[in-house]
């Protein structure tokens, strides 16, 4: 469970959930194994939602609905604003939560719940037990944005990872396999599939001219130096955890499959890491695809990257 920042406010609770909006995107987590109900699935945890908290509101997602206006809607008239589903349902849940400056609740339900795990809330019920005791933390909200942009609301949130160059790839692939094949396995084969063919992508780094290859930048540090690291010790350390490999004409591409599957990406040459709080990349050939805890979109040539800290109050296990 990573730390987050203490806070004397408390969340408005109540024992049957008078006040808490529930959002449950039911389609999170799919995929999974032919024949096997996993629990966190949005379906299970919402039965125990309705259990416990029976006066709680729940509002489904339809597989075609405005999910941002869906969230903007829960939250307007929410004291507690819950989120049933994967990385990239909270993180559209985090977007209204703090446009409506609402506490947040993040409830297990998609395939990998980074984010709820970090907070260590592994389960419906210990999402429960959080919201209950109205305790309630702050966490760092990291954000990439047009370089030239003006104002929040041309920021592009993200709560755990941001990637570019082979790492996008690399990543759907890893996440789509690990459904059905287990998350090793996964990330051997998307490793080798990706790194096989993928190119360098030339871009402009704070400045500086560089051959990209895989980029990773996290919200807060990251423990791991994996492909994939999944652990924070912190959630409001103030800063972006950067992790590049960049190449000249020759891409050490049996090196750099060696040392993920290892676990080892450091070791590849190339590998650069620093921690900021800002970062700025112009890419001089066209648009920057980014993937965003999960979610895959195009940006303008030019953009950066920031911080804001202790910016989204969550509610938190009453532990410690």
């Amino acid at each position: 469970m990573a730390a987050v920042g203490g806070t004397d406010e408390r969340a408005k609770v109540a024992e049957d959930g008078r006040g808490l909006v529930v959002v449950v995107n039911t389609g999170s987590g799919a995929g999974g194994e032919a024949g096997i109900s996993l629990p966190g699935r949005p379906e299970a945890a919402l039965g125990l939602l309705e259990h416990e908290l029976p006066a709680a509101e729940i509002v489904r997602l339809e597989p075609d609905a405005d999910i941002d206006k869906a969230f903007g809607e829960a939250a307007e008239r929410a004291d507690v604003l819950a989120v049933v589903g994967g990385d990239g349902t909270v993180n559209a849940a985090a977007r209204a939560a703090l446009k409506h400056d609402v506490p947040l609740l993040a409830v297990p339900g998609g395939t990998f719940d980074h984010f709820a795990r970090a907070l260590g809330v592994e389960s419906a019920m210990e999402a429960i037990d959080a919201y209950r005791s109205g305790r309630l933390g702050r966490v760092d909200v990291s954000y990439v944005a047009p370089a030239a942009g003006a104002g929040r609301d041309e920021e592009h949130l993200f709560l755990n990872t941001a990637n570019f160059g082979a790492y996008t790839e690399l990543v759907d692939r890893r996440e789509r396999l690990q459904k059905r094949i287990g998350k090793w396995p996964a990330l051997a084969v998307a490793a080798v599939r990706t790194l096989r063919h993928s190119e360098p992508v030339e871009l402009q780094v704070d400045g500086r001219r560089a051959r990209v290859w895989l980029a990773f930048v996290g919200n807060c540090v990251f423990g791991s130096r994996g492909a994939a690291p999944t652990w924070r010790a912190r959630l409001d350390d103030g800063r972006l955890d950067v992790r590049m490999i960049t190449t000249g004409r020759r891409v050490p591409r049996a090196r750099a499959v060696a040392a993920i599957l290892a676990g080892h990406l450091h070791i590849t040459p190339g590998y650069r890491e620093w921690r900021t709080s800002g970062l700025e990349i112009v890419a001089p050939g066209g648009g920057l695809r980014l993937a965003r805890d999960g979610e895959v979109s195009s940006l303008p040539p030019a953009v950066r990257f920031g911080k804001h800290a202790g910016a989204l109050a969550v509610l938190r296990p009453a532990v410690g």
